[in-house]
């Protein structure tokens, strides 16, 4: 598991990769209440954002919250954009912080989530000078389970869409006394056999025409991983497929992704997947990779075809490829361009990031 953020590939949709329109965020700068509007926004580059972490007291019970408070600083004399899960609140999308304890990292057991192409209102943005302030709760998103003193810094980089820099977001290191709680239990879901050849499958809000098209997507991410597995049995070598997902060829990378591969086909052939239909939010999905196999499915996913690019099928792959007991993937960057840069800069990034996986599975359009 990573500790920090990695690199993201801030997808946008043409129309607003250089310009967003007229945007609003609260500004505590202005007084209680009040709105900034601007009316456009350009990529943060290094330095662009002062980030300020502060704690109210200087220890939490077990029965508290965790929480830290995230100012967020426009140091420039330009209006900046800032993906929303940057600004993090009580539902933390993202691993932002370094937490640490006795001098080591805790694991982050948040959610990794698959997201669609970026829009206007995925942003916050940041007058010249402009400051958010936000209260970010930790606790049920990091390994907290041992009472002592942890020491929390935010810490996150990200790879901007428009100038392809690589920007990383750090603030000042805050202690803070924390008594262990134990980490938040894995959800219940109600078991059956599955469809044929498959393993058992769960479900939990899916109503039945949702299971069926999950029946279905099982069955498209099943043709798809055996189309991967059987592609990388074949003899290693330099084909467009393979150096286009994953970059340039080595015979320790096709084995790496080959044994990747094969864990993904057992995963949606014989493990006990479980399905949860109720998340309302614009992604495809996600999953908490210490809890396999669970895989929550956003409202993008059943709008999603069944097979080609960014498909229900694919969105499978993608996120069994989180599982620390299958694949352990990242997500690195997003989208086909994001992955095929990634593979260019970056091959041993590309074997860990689930869109590759997802995106050589897919094969849409056919690469040999």
């Amino acid at each position: 598991m990573s500790k920090k953020l990695p690199f993201k590939w801030l997808a946008l949709g043409a129309a607003s990769a250089m310009l967003l329109g007229a945007c609003v965020v609260q500004d505590e700068e202005d007084g209680a209440g009040s709105e900034v509007v601007v009316e456009d926004g350009m990529d943060p580059a290094a330095g662009d954002i002062a980030v300020e972490l502060s704690v109210d007291k200087a220890s939490v019970s077990q029965i508290e919250s965790v929480t830290v408070t995230v100012k967020l600083t426009n140091t420039t004399k330009r209006s900046i954009h800032l993906p929303a899960w940057y600004a993090p609140g009580e539902d933390l999308e993202e691993d932002l912080f370094l937490v640490m304890r006795g001098g080591q990292p805790v694991e982050f057991t948040g959610p990794h989530y698959k997201r669609p192409a970026m829009s206007d209102e995925d942003y916050v943005v940041l007058g010249p000078g402009k400051s958010v302030t936000r209260t970010a709760t930790l606790s049920g998103f990091y390994d907290l389970t041992q009472s002592a003193t942890y020491t929390i810094r935010y810490a996150a980089d990200m790879l901007t869409s428009v100038t392809k820099q690589a920007v990383s977001l750090d603030s000042n290191e805050v202690s803070l006394w924390i008594e262990g709680r134990a980490n938040a239990p894995s959800p219940q879901f109600i078991s059956a056999p599955g469809p044929q050849n498959f393993g058992s499958v769960g479900f939990s809000k899916c109503s039945a025409d949702q299971q069926t098209t999950v029946t279905q997507a099982l069955g498209a991410a099943s043709t798809m991983a055996d189309g991967a597995v059987l592609y990388l049995g074949g003899t290693p070598a330099a084909n467009p497929r393979y150096t286009t997902w994953f970059g340039a060829f080595s015979t320790n990378g096709w084995n790496t992704a080959k044994s990747q591969f094969v864990a993904i086909k057992d995963a949606v052939d014989s493990k006990p997947l479980n399905f949860d239909c109720g998340c309302k939010k614009k992604y495809y999905a996600y999953v908490y990779p210490n809890q396999p196999y669970n895989v929550y499915l956003c409202s993008v996913f059943w709008s999603a075809p069944l097979s080609g690019t960014d498909s229900k099928g694919g969105t499978i792959i993608h996120e069994l490829s989180h599982f620390d007991a299958v694949a352990g993937t990242d997500d690195w960057v997003y989208g086909q361009s994001g992955a095929k840069s990634l593979a260019i800069s970056d091959p041993a990034k590309a074997l860990n990031n689930a869109d590759s996986h997802e995106y050589f599975a897919e094969n849409t359009p056919a690469l040999q």
